[in-house]
C-alpha cells in the first residue's frame, strides 16, 4: 500500500528554508522510499478566514481545492516555521480552513519539522500539536526534527534548497516513521 503525504510549509516566502525541507522530503521519497508519496501542497493563494466567504455546503474555489487535497491523503508533513512562538499565520489559516464542517484533518497521521534559528522552529511544534487535539491529527512523537540553519556547515544553498546529507538522512528517518504510523492508523 502506498501512503500519501500531503506536505504543507508554514512560510509562503520565496526562499522559505521550510519549504526547501519538504522539496527535499519529496525527493528523498522518490530516491529513497518505497511505498510513499509526498506531494507539495501551496497554502498562500488561500484567502483569510472568513466564514462570509462560505455557502451552504461551499467554500471559496481554492478552499475546496485545498480541502479535498487533505481529505485525499493518508497523512500530513507540517513544516512549520516560528512566528512568536507558535505557528504562522499562513498555516493556521490553512488549518482552520480545512477544520471548518466537516473537519478534513480527522484521522490522520502527522509529522512537523521546522528549520530556523536558535531552537529551530520546535516551539511552533509544540501549538501544532496542541491544534492537532482538536482537529484529531495523530502526529508521530518520534523523531523530533528541528533544524537550526545558521550552525555550521550551511545547510542550504542560495536557493532554499537543502544540500547537508545528514539533514536529508534525519527528514528520510521522520518519512520512515510517519508512513509507519499512517499503515498503523490504517489498521494495516
Amino acid at each position: 500500500m502506498t501512503i500519501k503525504v500531503v506536505a504543507i510549509s508554514g512560510s509562503i516566502r520565496s526562499g522559505s528554508y521550510n519549504s526547501g525541507l519538504l522539496r527535499a522530503a519529496i525527493e528523498v521519497a522518490k530516491e529513497s522510499l518505497q511505498g510513499i508519496e509526498v506531494e507539495f501542497v501551496e497554502i498562500s493563494h488561500l484567502p483569510m478566514l472568513n466564514t462570509d466567504l462560505e455557502g451552504p455546503g461551499t467554500f471559496p474555489h481554492d478552499v475546496e481545492a485545498f480541502r479535498k487535497k487533505i481529505l485525499e491523503a493518508d497523512s500530513v508533513l507540517f513544516a512549520s516555521p516560528e512566528y512568536n512562538y507558535s505557528v504562522s499565520a499562513p498555516l493556521k489559516n490553512a488549518i482552520d480552513w480545512a477544520g471548518r464542517p466537516p473537519n478534513v484533518w480527522g484521522d490522520k497521521a502527522a509529522a512537523i519539522v521546522s528549520a530556523g534559528g536558535g531552537f529551530g522552529g520546535g516551539r511552533s511544534h509544540y501549538h501544532l500539536r496542541q491544534i492537532g487535539i482538536y482537529i484529531d491529527l495523530h502526529f508521530i512523537n518520534k523523531p523530533e526534527f528541528f533544524l537550526n540553519v545558521f550552525q555550521p556547515p550551511a545547510k542550504f544553498d542560495n536557493d532554499g534548497n537543502l544540500t547537508d546529507a545528514a539533514t536529508k538522512e534525519k527528514l528520510e528517518e521522520v518519512l520512515l516513521a510517519l508512513q509507519a504510523f499512517s499503515l498503523r492508523l490504517k489498521g494495516n
